[in-house]
């Protein structure tokens, strides 16, 4: 949320994203995140389709000319 400038809602919207694409449970993946900011590497799977959620939210918001 913080890096790309996403609202808190977007936010939670990404990691389920990312929690359902990966059948991974949501705590599991919000857990690897906070890791991952602390200075852990993510998962493979979870960096790729986090990034890939990412980007598809900022398009979306690209899109309708509102941010995040």
């Amino acid at each position: 949320m913080a890096i790309h400038r996403l609202p808190p809602a977007d936010g939670f919207e990404v990691l389920r994203e990312v929690s359902q694409h990966t059948n991974i449970k949501l705590h599991t993946i919000a857990n690897d995140v906070i890791s991952w900011a602390l200075g852990q590497p993510l998962p493979k799977p979870v960096g790729e389709k986090l990034d890939a959620a990412v980007r598809r939210r900022l398009h979306r918001g690209e899109a309708s000319g509102q941010p995040g």
